[in-house]
């Protein structure tokens, strides 16, 4: 993949997770916990209804973080490609699969590598 394409790719992800982040903006997810559920008490509340804020809340902040994280990715995708480093793994310094970066196009690691990054990270150093 050439750079002006590999550009082109990471600027759309981009913009997608950035309208995916923005969609969260509207739900409130800077209030408290307790102005998040509409009540004047939280003491009215069924606590049921109480835990299936939490849980959606949770579910939503959780959601952010890893937009976020994506975001950071693309960031760093971009960079790599001002530094002429995009599409080489940062583990052996091959070049990544272009079906793989098709796919994942602010991926880091050839496939293999990232397949024993994943295995360390599931069952500790080996």
């Amino acid at each position: 993949m050439d750079s002006d394409q590999a550009r082109r790719h990471l600027e759309a992800e981009r913009e997608r997770l950035t309208t995916v982040r923005a969609g969260f903006d509207d739900e409130g997810l800077d209030m408290t916990e307790t102005d998040s559920v509409g009540e004047l008490s939280g003491v009215d509340q069924h606590p049921a209804d109480l835990g299936t804020e939490t849980f959606e809340r949770e579910k939503d902040i959780s959601i952010i973080e890893r937009v976020e994280a994506e975001l950071a990715d693309v960031e760093y995708a971009l960079q790599r490609i001002d530094e002429g480093t995009y599409g080489v793994c940062e583990a052996c310094g091959k070049p990544i699969d272009e079906a793989r970066l098709d796919a994942l196009p602010a991926a880091r690691l050839c496939l293999e590598d990232q397949a024993t990054a994943e295995r360390q990270a599931r069952f500790g150093s080996t």
